[in-house]
Formats: C-alpha cells, sequence, structure tokens
C-alpha cells in the first residue's frame, strides 16, 4: 500500500492523463508539459520536456500534415513512452471501431488492399504492435541512387498478402517489400545520434557526413538505418507514415526534430521497489537529461551505474528486496559473460568467433544500453535457424549471389521474416541485422524485439538465454526481468 502511494504521489506531481486522455489524437489543443508521467504495470514512467510547457495546437509533431489525418504524436504516444504498445492499439481499436488514423491503410493494415473495415485486416498492429514498412526493391540509397543487390529475394509465405500484392508487392509496378516492425521510441535522441567512432567497427568504413550539418552520422536511427540523421527520419516517416503531399516542410521538419531532441523518457518509480532515485540509485529520466554528450562515447562500460548501490540495501522489508533483485540484475548484465556466437555485427569484428563477453558488451551505451558503434546487428530475432517461428508474418528466401561472398555463418540461401539492415544496404552478410534500441521505458511499450516476437521481459530474456545457451538460474532471469522493469 506504501508503495501504491508513492506511485499516486508521483502521478499528482506531474502532468498526468487518465482515461481516455492517455490517447494524443492529432490536432488536438493540448499542453505537454515539462514533466508528464503515465502510471504502467511496473510503476510510473515519466517524460521530461526540456524545452518547457509546449502547446500542440499547430505544432507540426501533434499535427496532421498529410492525407490519412495522422500526427507524429499517433504512433509515438506519450504514455507508450514515445512509441505505441500493442495494448494501446487494441484499446484504440475497441475505442474507435478501427477509425482511428491509427490505422491508416498505408502502414496500419497489413496490406492497403484489405477490406479496412475488417479487425483481422489489421491483425499485425493489433496482435504484435506491428507497422508496415514497404521498402523498394531493388534497394535505394539515401540519395535515391539504385543499390545492386548481392542476393535474390523470394517469398516462401506471407499471411498478410501484400509482398504478392499485384499493387504492392514485389511484381507490382513499383516494386517493394513489406516487412513489418515495431514503432521506435521518439524521444532520448542525444544518444540515439551520439557517435563513438570516426569510423564503422562493423565495416572498418569511415561513417558518413551528414550534408546538412558536416557532422558523423551515428548509425543508431531505425530498424534498417535507411534514414541516417533526425532530419531525414523524420521526412521519411511525414512521406510514408503520414502521407503527406509534395515535399516536406523544412520548418515542420526541424520544429520535429528540436522537441523530439529536448524529450528524456524513463521509468521514474517502481511498484515494488519505490522511487528510482530513492536509497543512492540514480534512475529516471533526470539522469538521461544531466549526461553530457561527451560521456556517451567509447565502450564497452558498465551501463546501469545507476542502481548498482541498492545492493546493500537493507533486505528486511519487500522493497529492499526488489531494490537488491534489480541491483543485481545490472551487476549481471554487466559482467555476467557468456559465448556469443555467429552474430553479424558481433562476431565479424575481429573479436572471434565465438567471443566471450556480457550483456554489455553489445549494449554498452552509457544509461541506454545501445551500441556505440553503428548498431546493426543479427542476434537471431528475424533469421533461421534462431529465430522465433511466427507464422502470421512473412517469409523470405534470400539467395546470395555467386559471385558475392556468402553470409559468414549462414551460407548462401537464408530464411528470414525481415531482411532487415540488407534492405538498405543489398549486401549478403547485412541480412537479418537490425539496429540496437534503447532500452528505456520497456515497461510501457510491449512487445519487444523489432519483430514483436517477445510479448513480455520474460520471453526476451529467455530468447537471449536460450539463443546464446547464458544458462541463467531463475534468480537470475528474474533480476533482469526486474532490472529493465525499471529502465
Amino acid at each position: 500500500m506504501l508503495l501504491r502511494n508513492v506511485v499516486f504521489a508521483c502521478l499528482a506531481l506531474s502532468g498526468v492523463a487518465h482515461g481516455d486522455e492517455r490517447w494524443w489524437s492529432a490536432n488536438e489543443d493540448r499542453v505537454f508539459p515539462a514533466e508528464l508521467s503515465y502510471p504502467n504495470s511496473s510503476g510510473v514512467m515519466t517524460t521530461l520536456n526540456e524545452k518547457g510547457p509546449t502547446r500542440t495546437q499547430g505544432h507540426p509533431f501533434f499535427s496532421a500534415l498529410g492525407t490519412n489525418g495522422r500526427a507524429c504524436v499517433t504512433c509515438h504516444q506519450p504514455a507508450d513512452a514515445m512509441s505505441l504498445s500493442a495494448a494501446t492499439a487494441q484499446e484504440r481499436w475497441r475505442a474507435t471501431t478501427g477509425k482511428d488514423p491509427l490505422f491508416a491503410a498505408i502502414d496500419g493494415s497489413d496490406c492497403p488492399s484489405l477490406p479496412q473495415e475488417k479487425e483481422s485486416s489489421h491483425s499485425l498492429l493489433l496482435k504484435r504492435g506491428l507497422i508496415r514498412v514497404a521498402r523498394p526493391w531493388p534497394p535505394r540509397a539515401s540519395d535515391g541512387a539504385v543499390v545492386k543487390p548481392q542476393f535474390a529475394i523470394e517469398v516462401v509465405r506471407d499471411p498478410t498478402g501484400c509482398n504478392f500484392d499485384p499493387k504492392y508487392g514485389l511484381k507490382s509496378k513499383a516494386p517493394s517489400v513489406s516487412v513489418y516492425r515495431r514503432v521506435r521510441p521518439a524521444t532520448n535522441a542525444k544518444y540515439l545520434t551520439a557517435v563513438g567512432f570516426n569510423f564503422d567497427p562493423k565495416n572498418g568504413l569511415p561513417l558518413p557526413v551528414d550534408p546538412e550539418t558536416d557532422e558523423l552520422v551515428s548509425g543508431n536511427l531505425l530498424a534498417d538505418a535507411r534514414a541516417p540523421t533526425l532530419f531525414a527520419q523524420a521526412r521519411d516517416a511525414m512521406q510514408s507514415h503520414l502521407q503527406i503531399e509534395g515535399k516536406p516542410d523544412d520548418v515542420a521538419v526541424k520544429k520535429i526534430v528540436a522537441f523530439v531532441q529536448g524529450l528524456y523518457t524513463a521509468q521514474s518509480v517502481s511498484m515494488k521497489a519505490g522511487a528510482l532515485n530513492d536509497g543512492g540509485a540514480q534512475g529516471g529520466p533526470k539522469t538521461l537529461m544531466a549526461v553530457r554528450g561527451g560521456e556517451l562515447q567509447g565502450g564497452p562500460q558498465p551501463i546501469w551505474l545507476e542502481f548498482l548501490p541498492w545492493l546493500n540495501a537493507a533486505s528486511n522489508s519487500s522493497q529492499d528486496e526488489m531494490r537488491k533483485s534489480i541491483a543485481r540484475g545490472a551487476d549481471l548484465f554487466s559482467k555476467r559473460m557468456f559465448l556469443v556466437d555467429d552474430s553479424m555485427g558481433i562476431n565479424n569484428m575481429g573479436f572471434g568467433n565465438p567471443v566471450r563477453n556480457a550483456c554489455a558488451f553489445c549494449h554498452n551505451m552509457l544509461r541506454t544500453g545501445m551500441d556505440v558503434a553503428p548498431g546493426q546487428v543479427d542476434i537471431g530475432t528475424v533469421n533461421s535457424p534462431h529465430a522465433t517461428p511466427a507464422p502470421e508474418l512473412p517469409l523470405f528466401k534470400l539467395t546470395c549471389n555467386v559471385d558475392a561472398p556468402a553470409h559468414p555463418y549462414l551460407g548462401r540461401v537464408i530464411f528470414t521474416q525481415d531482411p532487415g539492415y540488407a534492405l538498405t544496404t543489398g549486401k549478403c552478410a547485412d541480412i537479418g541485422k537490425i539496429t540496437a534500441q534503447s532500452m528505456r521505458g520497456l515497461a510501457s511499450r510491449a512487445p519487444y524485439f523489432s519483430n514483436g516476437s517477445a510479448k513480455t521481459l520474460r520471453e526476451l530474456v529467455e530468447y537471449y538465454d536460450r539463443r546464446y545457451r547464458i544458462n541463467l538460474t531463475e534468480q537470475e532471469k528474474q533480476d533482469l526481468v526486474n532490472l529493465m522493469s525499471v529502465l
């Protein structure tokens, strides 16, 4: 009861919305406050707005700029840590009988050609929180130039029908590959754009330079890194997800990017451990806001330092026990060694195959758990033989050309639910590589992994334990789940 009161006290002290007010619709006249909190199953998640209270009316992040009634906020909901949970999509379907712009045919349905009034036509968004992403085939570089792929692509199955569709499929007049992915959080941008090296250690090549700012590009945006900067990402989203007519307005793009750059999101209160900045810990979004840019470079390093003081909790109450569990999870994440094998973006970098290290070896960016190197890796979540079976998702057969290098670990014929980074580079070795995400606000935005294959944090931990044969004990699994529930 005491901890529940702590939760409600936190909500009372910040801008919090309940019921229908949890959903932010396009074109509403509201105020996004300096601090905005929402309850979730683990406690309270908070977003800080560094720029102070922001009126939404007329602001391009909150305005329907295109033809389908959506705004950026439609898929980047504050209650879902600036992302979109499957549970929220389901609630919105019930509240609007599927008429909310969230379910726009272009990507909020399994395929635009399906009967949009049917719930079954939006199954992947409702069940897995997935948005359809149509990638051109053959691939195109960020400047629009055609990329000659090193592999042929064949659709083995597609229950959505979109990859076979005469208008939207691989054999249409404008051939494209439909893949289905989780919405990435539009927050903590300082970490998304941090550059740890002046070259990409995964391929030994120099990092690209942003032509608008002449600064190095981090490579940590979007699942397939198709947009190199926040500005490019905003334009991509405006054209593909909002369906604007004509060229994106530069003033609107700059205002959207400036708003996102001022947001910091993290769990602030645990239902079982209390305030996450209590007892020597430094959890919550204020810690994220306080970190200077120069601290983000380098790695690997212990990334959840803010919770380690709880290792010495008194253990005379359920709150202390939860705090010790969270701290043990942080210690495990940084120190528990295991063998990482057959993973592009890791084992091909000169470390050896396998390489012995901990979770923090790849999830090494301070406070957020991303990779300070461009984060495209294949841990098997979408590629056979490690991907969790998903008969509701498309399955592709990719065959590497005989004159191109084979995939080092999967050979020349690869079965995948999502070719990932290879749809940007056209390279056989990049099949199934997905950009690592920030680990903040996890409790508000289930399910997990790019394809939504882990419904819960426990399933996420179980996948890693199975994939890399870590042999975690029951207590260790729970400690890691408890850690991730407060990030």
